[in-house]
């Protein structure tokens, strides 16, 4: 109801061309026929298949001549009354048919006097330029949760009509699998509920998992967000006893109480750190600790060459990733997504664009999204980001006391099917003072390689060899490492 509420209140401005994108182009046509129903508007359809035909009379023929779309254009300009016509795909026709563009053009304008409307849906936003500037883009958002339990009853019934089904879901169970399928469009969360009841002709909490791993493979296809495991405790997670104290202490201001109390949900943290200290783990531990699930947003896959098509792939990211709330959103290394917006742009102002419009979904949403940056350049950030108030809190990942490495050896040592007790780990997290997590892990992974060439047990020495024979980036790069830890130093939080 959401979406055609939206769209009522577009057509009672008069607007006198609407373009939707989507691939849903049932959902698009339903949402555009009931919101003509509640206006009392009548609605022509045009595709290139069929012709020009009367939405109302869809079963019967199109209008003789019609196919051609000059030629439904041309049959559209004898109508003087107000009235809604549907033009599917038509973008691409309009882009090679110049006098059909001037056609078009000529029509828009008149129906900003008549008050009839053209809704252009097409699967991709590409309109040619005499278009975009006169086109109001409508944005069909994903269902909410009523609107997919009344998918989820349809789906189950049109199977049970024609095959006897199972179907018995306690109501948390049906909340599962409802959540599960947020964020997917009517579309894509029909395909999978239709896949899982196939699977063995039934319905049940046994598709939650099921519904989300083809959710995941939906999101992942898309190129834009993708589900990241986390580890499933924080004691899997070697130092950053700051960060998870942190963690804790407002892991209950999500309660439904805490709101009383005069608590805001924390909204999103910025890491900054040496390369490979654990800002990325520091993002799964978020996860971890909270329990919800990780995503990883691709900025890079947001940009398209065509112009205004990044910023709305980015919106529709956001809003995507809203509707799958409650989520830990990760967007990872994101001084190079948006590295010319702290900068003179060398690309039209679009970097500035998207920052612009991250920016503005930080600083407004409302959905239980908590935002997790993560950069290792700061002279490369736009300062915009670091103000106050963008994040709720400014951590520093610097590389492991030796506390922390003990623990990261023995956790490491662990994974790997030995015993801390078989190695010397004071000795071995001594040697990797300098060394970085991630450096630790495959000094490790590295002696594991030596002692099975030697065919032997992989041991102390074979570990300390690995570390004597690998320096780490803190002493390759040791001014970079240094610069930073120094700016760091009273602008951030230590994370350990």
């Amino acid at each position: 109801m959401e979406n055609i509420q939206r769209l009522i209140a577009v057509l009672k401005a008069r607007h006198p061309c609407i373009s939707i994108t989507t691939a849903d182009e049932p959902d698009a046509l339903s949402v555009v026929h009931d919101a003509a129903r509640e206006l009392n508007l009548p609605v022509w359809e045009w595709s290139v298949t069929r012709g020009l035909r009367e939405a109302e009379l869809r079963a019967g023929p199109a209008l003789p001549d019609t196919q051609k779309l000059l030629d439904a254009l041309l049959t559209i300009a004898r109508r003087e009354d107000r009235f809604i016509v549907i033009l599917l795909d038509a973008a691409k026709t309009l882009d090679r048919e110049p006098e059909s563009l001037r056609m078009f053009r000529e029509q828009v304008f008149r129906f900003d006097q008549s008050g009839a409307h053209f809704v252009l849906i097409d699967a991709e936003a590409k309109l040619p330029a005499g278009i975009e500037k006169v086109a109001q883009e409508f944005e069909l958002r994903p269902p909410d949760d009523a609107k997919l339990k009344s998918l989820i009853k349809e789906t189950a019934l049109q199977f049970h009509q024609q095959q006897r089904i199972r179907a018995g879901l306690a109501p948390h169970e049906l909340e599962l699998i409802i959540r599960n399928l947020r964020g997917l469009n009517c579309w894509d969360a029909r395909q999978i509920i239709r896949a899982a009841i196939a699977d063995d002709m039934e319905l049940s909490a046994g598709d939650a998992n099921h519904i989300l791993a083809a959710k995941r493979r939906k999101l992942q296809s898309s190129g834009m967000l993708e589900y990241i495991e986390a580890p499933v405790s924080l004691e899997e997670i070697g130092g950053l006893r700051k960060l998870k104290s942190w963690l804790k202490t407002r892991e209950g201001s999500f309660k439904k109480d805490a709101a009383d109390f005069g608590l805001i949900p924390p909204r999103g943290v910025l890491m900054l750190g040496v390369q490979g200290a654990g800002k990325s783990l520091s993002a799964k531990a978020v996860a971890t600790a909270w329990d919800r699930p990780l995503l990883r947003l691709d900025v890079g896959a947001l940009y398209d060459r065509y112009i205004g098509e990044s910023e709305r792939r980015l919106r529709d990211t956001l809003r995507q990733a809203e509707m799958m709330a409650p989520i830990v959103l990760w967007i990872d290394e994101i001084e190079k997504a948006f590295a010319s917006a702290a900068s003179q742009s060398t690309d039209g102002g679009l970097s500035k664009r998207m920052f612009g419009t991250l920016l503005t979904w930080m600083q407004e949403h409302r959905a239980p999204v908590f935002l997790i940056a993560t950069a290792n350049d700061i002279e490369a950030l736009p300062p915009e980001l670091l103000r106050k108030g963008r994040f709720d809190e400014i951590f520093f990942v610097d590389l492991p006391t030796i506390e922390a490495r003990h623990q990261i050896v023995e956790i490491h040592l662990k994974r790997r099917g030995r015993s801390a007790k078989m190695f010397d780990i004071d000795t071995i997290a001594e040697a990797s003072t300098g060394f970085s997590g991630a450096e630790i892990e495959q000094a490790i992974v590295a002696a594991l390689h030596n002692a099975y060439a030697d065919s032997k047990e992989v041991s102390t020495q074979h570990v300390l060899d690995a570390i004597r024979n690998s320096p780490p980036l803190s002493v390759t790069m040791a001014e970079r490492v240094e610069a930073l830890r120094a700016w760091a130093a009273g602008r951030c939080v230590p994370a350990d």
